[in-house]
């Protein structure tokens, strides 16, 4: 009597182990596909700087060549 309802208890297991595997999976694709926006070269810094009228257009240009 303790067998009925139990023949397809793997079944329960196996998409238990499933919904855990995609769960990591996604974890680690959204991690991985996210590209690393701190990580920038300096004249993409010093063009940022530029756009927001941080630095004049002749100290921009002292720069880059610093740069070179």
């Amino acid at each position: 009597m303790m067998e009925h309802g139990m023949g397809f208890g793997w079944v329960y297991t196996l998409i238990f182990v499933a919904l855990a595997v995609w769960l990591v999976y996604q974890i680690v694709q959204r991690n991985s596909s996210r590209p690393d926006e701190s990580v920038k070269t300096p004249l993409e810094i010093l063009k940022e700087r530029y756009a927001r009228g941080e630095i004049s257009k002749s100290e921009f240009d002292r720069m880059k060549d610093d740069l070179k």
